[in-house]
C-alpha cells in the first residue's frame, strides 16, 4: 500500500523544530538572551527555577515590542531582523531565523509583557502550547519580560532525558557567563531560586567581567593578544600553563559577538599553546575574531553555533601566529629582565680615578656592551662615558655613537660531537637581531647534559640537546621560509614504499616537500624516489625522517597553511642535534649560548620543553634556608 503524503499542521511542525532549537532549558536562556542584546538592552536579569523547567524569566530594558507585533513574534519565521534573501549573506545580528520564540512557545506556557520607550503603555500576551490564551494591555517598564513557564509540558519524553537540577543549572550558568564575557558593556544578573549567580556591572571592560565568572587567580595568569589585517581582528586571553585544565570547559570562542564552536579555531589555539608547553592539558582562552559578515556563514545550524569561514586557511594562520607571538613575548620578557642594563651604565659614570691599563680594559668592555645590546637611549649613554676615557691608542668610531650595529660574519664554533654534525654557522647579525638571553658566564656541564652558567646574581641551567636542536630549527625553518635551503645530492637515491593513504598524503604536500629541500620524485604506483635532502641533515636517515613528516602531516589535516606545514617539518628534521651525554668544552658550550641569544625564541624546543631555566639567588638561598 501506498502512503499518502501528509502537511504537518503547524503545531506538530514547530514541536519537531523545537527538538533542533530548544534542546533543554540552556538553550531557552541562550535564545531569549540573543533577543534582549539584539534589542539593544544594557542591563538583563534572568532567574531561574528547579534547573529552567519551573520557571525561566528574563527582564531587559530593550527596545520592546510593538503591540501590533508582539503576535507575529511567536509565528514561525517571523522576524525582525532579515527581509529578504540577500540580508542571510550579511547577518549582524543574533538572531535572524525566526524560529526560537515558536518553538519555545509551542513546549511550554509563556507571559510576556513588552513596552516601547515611545508609549504609554505596555502589552500583555500568554501563549500555552503555541495557542494564543489571551492578550491585555497592561502597565509595565520600558523593556521586555518573557516568563517560560512548565517547559517540556507537553513534550514529557523530552522532559525525561533532561539531567538533573544542578546539572541543568549548571549549564545555564556556563552559556550565561559566555555571553557576559562577549557583551561586557551589558550588564548581567542571574538568579536560582533567590541566589544570585551572576552580577555583571556593565562597565565595557573585559577583565571585569573575567576578574567576576574566574576570580583574580585567574585574571592574573592571562596573557592578552591583538592582531589586525585586511580581512580578521583576532583579540582575546590565552592562560599560562598553571592554568590549563584536562578538559576544555574554560574555552571560549566569540565571531563577531557570537559565541560558536569551531574546531579549526581551537586547534589553532591549542598548536599555539603547545609550542610552549609540554603539559597533557587544554588552555584557558578567551579568543574574538571579527570579520566581514559576507565573509563567515552563520545558517548551519538551527542553534547558530556552528560556522564557516569563507577563507578558514587565513583565519587560522592569523589566531595561530598571533596567540604564539604573545607567549614567546612573555617567555622573552621574563628574561630580559635579567639584562640589567641600567646597573651596567652605572659602571662607566665615574672613570676619572682608574690607571691608564683600567681604562683601556674598560673602554674594551664598554665596546663589548654596546656590540651585544641594542636599546639606543642606554647605548649612546654608556658610549658618551666611554669617550671620556682618554688613550691615544683607543678611540670609538664617531659612527658608533649613531646607529651602529656590529657585523658579526666570523665563522662560528662547530658542533663537532663525535664526528656526528656539523653546521654552516655563518651568520650575519643585522639592526633586527636583539639579545633575548643576557651574557652569560659558563661555569661548566652537568651530567654532560645540562649547561651551568650566571648573571647578576642568578643561576641558569641549559639544556644542550634542546637549545641547539632549537638552533637547528630555526636556521632551517627560516631557510625554508626565505627559499635558500641548501640541498645535497644522495649517491644512491633512496627509494620508500608507500600505502595508498601515505602517498595521497605527498601528493597533496609535493610543493612543501620541495620548499623544505627534498626532491622526491614518483617511482611506480606508491612508490618514490628521494634524490635530494636539506645538506644540514647530514647522515640522518632519509627514509625514516620523510615517513615521519608524512605522519606529521596527516594529524595536521586539511586546510593548514604551508607555515604550519614547514614547521612541523623543521621539527622532525632536527635530529642532528647534539645529544645528552655528549661532552662539550668550555668553547663550545660559549658558541652554543651566543647563537642561543639571537634566536627569535630561544626559550623552548621546537617541541614546547624549555631550553633554558634560570633560578634567583633568593629562590637558592630559600632551599638552603639562609632566608626565610
Amino acid at each position: 500500500m501506498v502512503k499518502r503524503i501528509n502537511i504537518l499542521d503547524e503545531n506538530t511542525s514547530n514541536k519537531i523544530a523545537a527538538g533542533e532549537v530548544v534542546e533543554r532549558p540552556a538553550s531557552v536562556v541562550k535564545e531569549l538572551i540573543e533577543n534582549c542584546i539584539d534589542a539593544n538592552a544594557k542591563n538583563i536579569t534572568i532567574e531561574v527555577r528547579d534547573g529552567g523547567t519551573s520557571l525561566i524569566k528574563i527582564t531587559d530594558d530593550g527596545t520592546g515590542i510593538y503591540p501590533d507585533d508582539i503576535e507575529k513574534a511567536f509565528m514561525a519565521h517571523a522576524t525582525s531582523k532579515i527581509r529578504n534573501k540577500d540580508d542571510i549573506f550579511a547577518i549582524k545580528s543574533l538572531g535572524f531565523r525566526g524560529e526560537a520564540l515558536p518553538s519555545i512557545a509551542s513546549v511550554s506556557k509563556i507571559q510576556i509583557r513588552s513596552k516601547c520607550r515611545e508609549l504609554d503603555s505596555g502589552i500583555q500576551l500568554n501563549i500555552e502550547g503555541g495557542e494564543v490564551i489571551d492578550k491585555t494591555e497592561t502597565a509595565c517598564a520600558d523593556g521586555t519580560i518573557i516568563e517560560v513557564n512548565d517547559l517540556f509540558y507537553n513534550v514529557p519524553a523530552r522532559k525525561k532525558f533532561l539531567k538533573s537540577t544542578s546539572r541543568e543549572m549548571s549549564l545555564i550558568s556556563d552559556i550565561v557567563n559566555r555571553i557576559a564575557i562577549c557583551y561586557p558593556e551589558i550588564s548581567f544578573k542571574l538568579y536560582n531560586g533567590t541566589r544570585k549567580v551572576l552580577h555583571t556591572y556593565g562597565t565595557g571592560n573585559l577583565i571585569d567581567v573575567l576578574r567576576t565568572i574566574y576570580g583574580k587567580t585567574i585574571c592574573e595568569q592571562l596573557i592578552y593578544f591583538e592582531e589586525h589585517n585586511d580581512i580578521y581582528s583576532v583579540y582575546g586571553y590565552i592562560g599560562k600553563e598553571e592554568i590549563s585544565r584536562g578538559s576544555r570547559n574554560n574555552q571560549s570562542i566569540f565571531v563577531n559577538k557570537r559565541y560558536v564552536k569551531d574546531r579549526k579555531l581551537t586547534v589553532a589555539v591549542e598548536n599555539a599553546f603547545k609550542s610552549f608547553s609540554t603539559v597533557n592539558k587544554f588552555p584557558f582562552f578567551i579568543l574574538f575574531v571579527e570579520s566581514y559578515p559576507e565573509l563567515i556563514d552563520v545558517n548551519i545550524h538551527p542553534t547558530k553555533s556552528e560556522i564557516k569561514f569563507k577563507d578558514d586557511r587565513t583565519a587560522f594562520k592569523i589566531i595561530f601566529d598571533t596567540v604564539h607571538k604573545a607567549l614567546r613575548n612573555d617567555v622573552m620578557d621574563t628574561f630580559m629582565e635579567d639584562i640589567s642594563l641600567v646597573e651596567e651604565k652605572k659602571e662607566y659614570e665615574d672613570v676619572s680615578f682608574l690607571k691608564e691599563d683600567e681604562k683601556v680594559n674598560l673602554f674594551n668592555e664598554s665596546v663589548r656592551k654596546i656590540e651585544n645590546f641594542t636599546p639606543q637611549s642606554v647605548k649612546e649613554e654608556v658610549l658618551e662615558a666611554a669617550r671620556n676615557i682618554s688613550h691615544d691608542n683607543y678611540i670609538i668610531p664617531e659612527s658608533r655613537t649613531t646607529e651602529y650595529i656590529p657585523q658579526i660574519t666570523e665563522e662560528r664554533v662547530h658542533y663537532d660531537i663525535n664526528n656526528a654534525h656539523k653546521e654552516d654557522t655563518n651568520v650575519e647579525y643585522n639592526d633586527t637581531l636583539i639579545p633575548k638571553i643576557p651574557d652569560l658566564r659558563v661555569i661548566g656541564q652537568f651530567d654532560k647534559t645540562y649547561i651551568i652558567a650566571e648573571y647578576n646574581k642568578t643561576l641558569f641551567l641549559i639544556d644542550q640537546h634542546a637549545a641547539h636542536e632549537k638552533c637547528l630549527f630555526e636556521n632551517y625553518y627560516n631557510k625554508i621560509l626565505n627559499g635558500s635551503i641548501e640541498v645535497q645530492s644522495l649517491l644512491v637515491p633512496e627509494l620508500v614504499e608507500l600505502s595508498c593513504d601515505d602517498f595521497s598524503i605527498f601528493e597533496e604536500n609535493k610543493d612543501v616537500f620541495l620548499g623544505a629541500g627534498f626532491v622526491v620524485e614518483e617511482f611506480g604506483d606508491t612508490t618514490v624516489s628521494i634524490k635530494e635532502v636539506p645538506y644540514f641533515l647530514g647522515k640522518a636517515s632519509s627514509r625514516s625522517l620523510f615517513l615521519e613528516i608524512i605522519d606529521n602531516l596527516r594529524k595536521l589535516g586539511s586546510g593548514i597553511t604551508a607555515e604550519v606545514k614547514y614547521n612541523r617539518i623543521a621539527t622532525k628534521a632536527c635530529k642532528a642535534a647534539i645529544k645528552a651525554n655528549d661532552e662539550l668544552n668550555i668553547d663550545e658550550m660559549y658558541a652554543l649560548l651566543e647563537k642561543m641569544k639571537y634566536l627569535d625564541d630561544p626559550y623552548h624546543c621546537p617541541h614546547g620543553r624549555p631550553t633554558i631555566i634560570k633560578f634567583s639567588l633568593n629562590e637558592i638561598e630559600k632551599r638552603f634556608r639562609r632566608i626565610v
